[in-house]
């Protein structure tokens, strides 16, 4: 099966409805012969990931947690920081809680492409 290609360009737009959009894309749900255990979404590729927005004070008030399992091992940090060193880490995170929470994410995911 040959996929499609979509490509993206996220320069201004919005990181949540914009992670919805990629989603469906990877799911293949906007097309007409969807089916749930079916794998026929297209491969995405996104542009200009470092320019995307957040709505309100999201940039510097949001908040992303990661432990390292050791005592004491819980860091933070913020959007704004994470752009700065990995502007695909913002994207990916929210597309990646959108999508279902089993063993064909890793697949779908796999499909998402950062071209800058």
């Amino acid at each position: 099966m040959i996929r499609e290609i979509i490509k993206i360009d996220a320069e201004g737009k919005t990181v949540g409805r914009l992670a919805t959009q990629i989603a469906v894309l990877l799911r293949g749900k906007n097309r007409v012969d969807y089916t749930p255990h079916v794998d026929a979404g297209a491969v995405v590729e996104v542009k200009n990931c470092g320019k995307v927005k957040f709505t309100g004070k999201k940039m510097t008030e949001k908040i992303y947690y990661h432990h390292t399992k050791f005592i004491g091992g819980m860091q933070t940090t913020t959007p704004k920081k994470k752009l700065e060193k990995d502007p695909s880490f913002i994207l990916r995170n929210a597309v990646k809680h959108m999508l279902p929470t089993n063993k064909t994410r890793d697949q779908l995911l796999k499909r998402l492409k950062f071209v800058d």
